[in-house]
């Protein structure tokens, strides 16, 4: 059932008291928050080579601009709400900072009660859960449509995945005035210029696994710097804040941490 626009802004407005959201910023200073799913979160040591696009994100921003992952394996649009993680962002968010929004992956999937969302309903309703949320706390809403899967047909085109998904959230972002960052179309494009065997490089394709969804260093540093460009291209980062759009950035900068009880 889709929620009515004042049940939405009502939740994002109570989610933490606006008190903890009046505190300044320390002066010069901003953090881009990411919430999202497996394909954007933090990896650890455990899981390597497997690689989240916010991993790399940091290699691209100027370093006055922190990036705080939240993305996390699994989640859709509506299981991150239910667990209560937008509202630990939504805690610590701060005027000036930036709220990145991409998901689709685990909301397409319909057997699952828990985080299945409509493309024109549910899940957009719980993408205004977010952008209400954020804008009431003085920061900015950023939308991002998913980034694509590895999937050709037999005549080596790249194929779109994510359905309806995409559409309806730059419907949203048009209706709502908020920025959108077009990934989707963007990767789809470019494992479209980087064909079949190529695009296998970029993906979490080990001697064990053949993973389509995830990525490897080069598929999230890519990725990463799409999402990099698409901040400077919307003009939410001005050209001071981003770095490094067209340098070759080391595979070795990316590093699997020990996860912690």
């Amino acid at each position: 059932m889709s929620l009515s626009r004042r049940q939405v802004t009502a939740a994002a407005l109570a989610a933490v008291p606006l008190t903890l959201a009046a505190a300044p910023a320390p002066k010069g200073s901003r953090t881009l928050y990411i919430a999202g799913d497996s394909t954007a979160a933090q990896k650890y040591a455990d899981a390597a080579p497997e690689t989240g696009w916010g991993m790399a994100l940091p290699f691209f921003l100027h370093k006055d601009l922190t990036v705080a992952n939240h993305a996390m394996n699994g989640r859709s649009s509506k299981s991150f709400v239910d667990e209560g993680r937008l509202a630990a962002i939504l805690s610590v968010i701060r005027p000036g900072d930036l709220l990145l929004i991409q998901f689709a992956h685990n909301d397409e999937k319909a057997t699952d009660p828990a985080r299945y969302t409509e493309p024109w309903t549910t899940y957009q309703d719980h993408l205004r859960l977010y952008v209400d949320g954020a804008r009431a706390r003085g920061a900015r809403p950023v939308l991002a449509t998913s980034v694509e899967r590895r999937r050709f047909d037999a005549a080596g085109n790249a194929l779109p995945t994510h359905g309806d998904y995409p559409a309806a959230m730059r419907a949203l972002a048009r209706e709502e005035g908020v920025a959108l960052l077009d990934v989707q179309a963007l990767s789809l494009a470019l494992w479209q210029r980087l064909g079949v065997e190529e695009t296998k490089t970029y993906f979490n394709w080990t001697a064990t696994e053949q993973d389509n969804t995830h990525f490897n260093p080069p598929g999230a540093i890519a990725v990463a710097r799409l999402v990099a460009r698409e901040l400077l291209r919307t003009r939410v980062l001005a050209p001071r804040d981003v770095r490094r759009l067209d340098d070759e950035i080391p595979t070795s900068w990316i590093t699997w941490p020990e996860a912690t009880a």
